[in-house]
């Protein structure tokens, strides 16, 4: 064989090892997750709050022990995390006074025309009360928006979820870290 081929099968060889080392450390890892997460469901049945408080700062602490073994010594990235669903949600609007005033007037004006004496005045002050529940909800709906939320799991096994008023960028499986009170990409 040349020395090239042999340069090459060597390369060849040494990336699947490397591969086989990440593939290794991702399974200890997922593995040392799903034991965290056994270990937390074990703290809630101790007897007293102190007892599953130690309980739980035990169990972390094995976690980040494991995960940190799992990745060859490399410390465990607090802020670090991963995009684990994105949804677009509708924020109900708020109403304001305006809009229940509003329907209330109009509401009054309609009723005002039905009928004659009393009639007209129970017409007039029904109309009112519907008018101005009608003008609240028109304005909640015309105030609606869209928001983001982005669940991000970090790497100490936490959940955390964030919401953004435009579309962010983030998909599943992204890589993250918290930035202040948001999220930035790695």
């Amino acid at each position: 064989m040349k020395t090239t081929q042999i340069t090459l099968m060597a390369l060849a060889a040494l990336a699947g090892g490397q591969f086989a080392v990440a593939q290794a450390a991702d399974d200890a890892a997922a593995a040392a997750t799903a034991r965290y997460q056994s270990d937390k469901k074990l703290c809630a049945d101790e007897a007293t709050s102190s007892a599953r408080m130690q309980c739980l700062r035990d169990a972390k602490a094995e976690y980040e022990k494991a995960v940190a073994s799992a990745r060859g010594g490399a410390a465990l990235c607090k802020e670090c995390g991963t995009v684990v669903h994105v949804a677009v949600e509708e924020k109900k609007g708020e109403s304001s006074p305006v809009g229940l005033i509003a329907g209330g007037v109009a509401g009054a004006l309609l009723g005002n025309q039905i009928g004659s004496g009393t009639g007209r005045s129970v017409a007039t002050v029904a109309g009112a009360a519907g008018g101005a529940y009608a003008g609240k909800k028109v304005e909640e709906h015309v105030r609606t928006t869209k928001v983001w939320a982005v669940k991000v799991r970090l790497e100490d096994g936490t959940e955390r979820s964030f919401h953004f008023d435009k579309d962010p960028g983030f998909k599943d499986g992204d890589a993250v870290k918290l930035s202040g009170k948001s999220i930035v990409r790695r």
